[in-house]
């Protein structure tokens, strides 16, 4: 293909037939506002209204899941011993055992996260030595267990700052795991 020359004829891009098609059914008549505004995010998802300090879904959610799997496993071994065929009875058997199996992991896995974001901002501030300027903030799992971590990386409080660190938080005791801290390799001057 290649870039067209100067004066060639470009067909239009989806965007613009996109508008095109908007703009015919909006003349018809036949088309909402919301289907003329084309992707939006759903009213949970956009942020412009958010009102407060968001909060990360807890790791305690993942027994929902875990109850479901049990169920349909359960249902699952139900169903197989009440088949007469071999076939059938020893396929659903297995798949159930399989899925109660992952529903005792999901037990195992679902402790309650009882550190929040601010917490464990406060707790990577105490251990970096610098005061705290930027500072970002990640949920993690480590481990079989799927342990839920804070990862913390920190900037020092200067227009340019000196400093950065990153710190590693338990979910659920609030304990420093590891933490690193170095001079500032970045160029923020003409930020």
């Amino acid at each position: 293909m290649g870039t067209p020359a100067p004066g060639d004829s470009v067909e239009p891009m989806a965007d613009e037939d996109d508008a095109a098609v908007r703009e015919g059914a909006a003349a018809d008549g036949d088309a909402t506002e919301d289907e003329l505004a084309g992707d939006v995010l759903p009213d949970d998802l956009d942020v412009t209204g958010l009102v407060g300090p968001y909060e990360f879904p807890n790791n305690s959610k993942r027994r929902i899941a875990a109850v479901l799997y049990a169920v349909i496993g359960a249902i699952c071994i139900w169903l197989g011993l009440a088949v007469d065929s071999p076939l059938v009875d020893t396929g659903l058997v297995v798949v159930g055992i399989g899925l109660v199996v992952w529903a005792i992991y999901g037990f195992a896995v679902a402790v309650d996260t009882a550190v929040e974001e601010t917490d464990a901002r406060v707790a990577a501030a105490r251990v970096v030595g610098f005061p705290p300027g930027p500072a970002s903030a990640q949920m993690g799992w480590r481990g079989w267990r799927s342990r839920p971590v804070w990862r913390i990386l920190l900037y020092s409080d200067e227009d340019q700052p000196r400093y950065r660190a990153l710190v590693l938080i338990d979910g659920v005791s609030g304990e420093v795991i590891e933490h690193f801290v170095e001079d500032n390799p970045e160029d923020w001057s003409e930020l």
